[in-house]
């Protein structure tokens, strides 16, 4: 941090004030006034902590991959400065610039020649402050390093702040990591609303209109301009060729044209460097920075248009077992080169991604190469080991379906790939589907798993090794669309044939899914024969698990039937399995049944918190979630609580018939509970009761205490219960740690709007600040996306 200047008198700091003064003034605008003509869109967020560390830091650098705007930002961070007369500003742009000694040159024209020609560091002060931006340091790191190691102890007054596509590794340097520009989100709200809150959108339509000024953003034409973004990662250098096209294609030809993202933006600034003539030029930029071997990796990471972690980065660069490490430097190399992207993995594990138009040029090169077909054929060997357990084992443990759902963009992009007279089409279209559907209730990914599936089940042969696994991932998808129908055709179809190939884990574990689906359908005893059945097959001791599940399905037969003991006493044994398995999946089917026992008798404190446990471990939309929903009802009716119960019964009607837990037996308890509810209540309050609950979305609050005897509290108020969508969005925001002026700017509002929202939220919860805002939800668990 630079020290503070100190004055013998008043009058001496008059003199300092008014000098930096005439500094300020007299400094030559920085950058070139091309970039200047161009208006400066977005990055609010950024450019509020990228000025906080300007203001702390000697060395500053904007990272980011080609295109990403960190030239502009720099731009537009030391202009702010140099206007609000913090400090003279100069501009070095490194492009052209091949040897240290011409570096010397432009760096000691910026500043001065004192402790930049590497002899003594001298001891001359400067009271004004002063910025230097060096632009593009990719290909000068270490004589850009050595220069400002030499530069920056001799001028504590002066900062740098430094674009590169590689931080420069200096002590006391902050790295600044630019992405793109905010993109709508497909999922939320209309396509209009949400890409008037979109920077990228914001951008297209600034460059759009500069070349057609009677361009305008409707709801016509907002899904184009939407998706033009979204495949363009927000990448600013890409929006503005893309909007630049405005004027030749319509907007639909744009998007179609996309698949040729390189060879479609092409229209750079005229007077622009080489760089930033193309997105190919600029991406083949940091393509000849690397070495051989990253060069390499770079390439063959290009087939992976899901993202990667560590396993599947070394499988397709060498299939050799000790490739492991050098992967991962080459890993850490490419990161820091910004041509992947650290982003969320499973489990906590190292997870990357190439954004889109940076996979392109890898493919390309790939190509080139003559690298296709091999490296292919390296992720095709990969991902059958990694899908095989679904054919050959009984129980698939869920890291493993886990793990096989999150390769499913790159399982996706291979199928598209391969002949269907390939057996192993089926073994991963099937492996897909079932993992997809098993582990995320049906939240399919970006790929439609449902049109994947049903494709393959047209297109696979009946002699096919692979076949029942299709048929299963088929038979899920329809049970997740409500169509029972079509579900039991498919599984009593993979019944038939593993029968007929003797392969017991595969039937074991379709036999299951069958009593399941039975049971869904009120044919109780041809589900208990199924499962009877399939627990004669779990002979192995790995078959623990889907012993217990039998169990816990037959615990529910004998429950419909009466046989309480005997209900009891099956859940007893499957309970503990079930738990220790740490599988949410095969656990809440006999959270559910628990509580359901407890309610026949009459233990309503324990029914509760078993249907608030499936609550805390279900997906909103889940059949679980439904059942856990009504069985609280069923509680809150029994303890008198009629409009807790129509609340949550309103939101039960909101998640789809599909979707409802249990028959005619459960079915015929809900319906009472509604109907004695509507019988306590006003007509007025009871219609209120329900639409609150139709309006809510999934609330994570699970502090729905209904039975008097757990807590001796009173049923909950529709504040306790409810939040509005505005108010989830600025409690996840809270959560951030963003502040008020950054949330009005993030949600296009006004800062008083902001404060007015977190005012209601302490009121309504009785929350003292911020900070016990952030901590009340955590405590809760609240996932406001």
């Amino acid at each position: 941090m630079t020290p503070r200047s100190r004055y013998c008198s008043n009058a001496c700091r008059q003199r300092s004030y008014r000098r930096r003064q005439r500094v300020t003034h007299d400094a030559v605008p920085i950058g070139s006034p091309l970039m200047h003509l161009s208006s400066f869109v977005g990055r609010t967020d950024e450019m509020i902590e990228a000025g906080r560390l300007l203001q702390n830091a000697r060395v500053l650098t904007l990272t980011g991959p080609g295109g990403v705007g960190k030239t502009r930002m720099a731009l537009e961070l030391a202009s702010r400065a140099q206007r609000a007369r913090r400090c003279a500003s100069a501009m070095v742009t490194l492009e052209q610039v091949t040897d240290v000694a011409e570096l010397r040159r432009h760096l000691a024209e910026a500043v001065g020649g004192a402790g930049v020609t590497g002899g003594s560091t001298g001891a001359q002060q400067y009271d004004a402050e002063r910025l230097l931006v060096l632009d593009g340091c990719e290909h000068l790191l270490d004589d850009c390093g050595d220069q400002l190691s030499r530069l920056l102890p001799a001028r504590p007054h002066l900062r740098v702040l430094v674009t590169s596509r590689e931080p420069l590794r200096l002590p006391g340097e902050t790295v600044f990591s630019l992405g793109g520009l905010t993109m709508p989100r497909p999922d939320r709200g209309t396509p209009l609303t949400e890409c008037l809150r979109s920077h990228a959108v914001l951008l297209f339509l600034d460059r759009a209109r500069t070349i057609a000024s009677d361009f305008q953003l409707t709801q016509d034409n907002a899904p184009f301009i939407g998706e033009i973004c979204r495949r363009l990662e927000g990448l600013p250098l890409a929006i503005e060729m893309a909007a630049r096209l405005v004027r030749v294609f319509p907007l639909a030809e744009v998007v179609e044209r996309l698949d040729d993202v390189l060879g479609l933006l092409t229209s750079g600034w005229r007077l622009a460097d080489s760089r930033h003539q193309s997105l190919r030029a600029s991406l083949q930029w940091s393509y000849d920075l690397l070495s051989q071997e990253e060069r390499l990796l770079y390439r063959r990471l290009s087939v992976l248009p899901g993202g990667f972690g560590a396993g599947a980065a070394a499988a397709v660069f060498r299939p050799s077992r000790d490739s492991a490490a050098e992967t991962a430097e080459l890993l850490i190399a490419l990161e820091a080169k910004s041509l992947i992207m650290p982003c969320a993995g499973q489990g906590g594990a190292a997870w990357f991604r190439m954004l889109e138009p940076v996979r392109r040029h890898g493919h390309e090169q790939l190509a080139a190469e003559g690298e296709e077909a091999e490296t292919y054929g390296l992720l095709l060997s990969w991902l059958t080991g990694l899908c095989a357990p679904l054919h050959e084992k009984t129980y698939v443990p869920p890291a493993t379906l886990r793990r096989i759902a999150t390769e499913g963009e790159n399982i996706a992009h291979l199928l598209g790939r391969l002949h269907h007279d390939d057996d192993r089409h089926a073994l991963l279209a099937g492996a897909l589907a079932t993992a997809v559907l098993s582990e995320q209730d049906g939240a399919y990914s970006s790929f439609d798993v449902i049109d994947l599936i049903t494709d393959a089940v047209g297109r696979t042969s009946d002699s096919s090794l692979y076949r029942g696994i299709v048929l299963e991932g088929a038979a899920m998808g329809a049970a997740g669309q409500g169509d029972f129908v079509t579900a039991l055709h498919h599984v009593t179809q993979a019944i038939e044939r593993e029968r007929s190939l003797a392969n017991d884990p595969l039937l074991c574990r379709l036999l299951l899914l069958r009593g399941t689906f039975y049971e869904l359908v009120d044919e109780v005893d041809s589900a208990s024969e199924d499962l009877q059945e399939a627990l004669g097959l779990a002979r192995r001791p790995e078959d623990i698990v889907v012993v217990a599940q039998c169990r816990s399905g037959l615990a529910r037969a004998d429950l419909r039937e009466g046989a309480l003991g005997d209900a009891e006493r099956g859940l007893g044994e499957a309970l503990p399995v079930l738990r220790a398995a740490r599988s949410p999946r095969v656990l809440r089917p006999a959270l559910i049944t628990a509580g359901m026992l407890a309610l026949e008798k009459g233990d309503l404190s324990v029914a509760e918190g078993f249907f608030t446990e499936v609550m805390e471990e279900s997906a909103d939309q889940s059949r679980e979630f439904a059942g856990a929903l009504e069985g609280l009802a069923l509680v809150a009716a029994r303890t008198s609580h009629h409009e807790v119960g129509l609340r949550l019964i309103g939101a039960v009607t909101e998640i789809g018939q599909e979707r409802l837990w249990g028959g005619a037996w459960w079915r015929t308890r809900v319906q009472a509970a509604y109907a004695d509810a509507l019988q306590a209540l006003p007509a007025g309050r009871a219609a209120a009761a329900l639409r609150a609950g139709k309006e809510s979305r999934r609330n994570p609050i699970v502090e729905i205490t209904v039975d008097p005897r757990r807590q001796g509290t009173s049923a909950p108020s529709a504040a306790d219960l409810l939040l509005s969508a505005r108010e989830r969005e600025v409690v996840a925001l809270v959560m951030d740690g963003l502040t008020n002026r950054q949330i009005a700017a993030r949600l296009h509002v006004s800062v008083r709007t902001v404060e007015t929202h977190i005012r209601n939220i302490r009121t309504s919860h009785g929350l003292r600040s911020r900070a016990h805002i952030a901590a009340w939800a955590a405590e809760r668990g609240m996932n406001m996306e």
